[in-house]
């Protein structure tokens, strides 16, 4: 959800990472790579569905934080909605690290190797997005 901003798309977008990943398996020669086979379909999914709307917006995309049933607002605290409204003003990017450091759990290695960059890349992206997480949080 935190890198689409909605639960219906985050699980379309999971849904389809499986279903490739079923209709690959004959082809895969080592099962081990299965779960980074997965993160690269999602975050390859996630990033399609953002082009998908950023073309029919023809606009710059903005990120509103996930629409909440009425029992739903009730439930959850303010500052979880805070935390969130705040991640989703995030770059594309760090929202990427941060959700596969903090929601996958991946290492900062594993981070690099899933987005193709150094980690260096994924250090540096990880400390903008905690403090642009905390100037934001500190604002509201």
């Amino acid at each position: 959800m935190v890198l689409v901003g909605d639960p219906e798309s985050a699980q379309d977008v999971v849904q389809d990472a499986f279903i490739g990943l079923y209709s690959a398996w004959p082809r895969l020669r080592n099962a081990e790579k299965a779960p980074a086979y997965l993160r690269a379909a999602v975050l390859n999914g996630a990033r399609s569905v953002l082009r998908s709307r950023n073309r029919r917006q023809s606009l710059r995309l903005h990120y509103d934080p996930p629409v909440w049933s009425a029992e739903a607002a009730v439930m959850v605290r303010e500052d979880q909605r805070a935390v969130l409204a705040a991640i989703a003003r995030l770059s594309r990017r760090q929202r990427e690290v941060l959700a596969l450091r903090y929601y996958v759990g991946l290492s900062h290695a594993e981070i690099a190797e899933t987005l193709s960059v150094t980690t260096g890349t994924v250090s540096s992206t990880m400390s903008h997005a905690m403090t642009a997480l905390a100037r934001e949080l500190e604002e509201d």
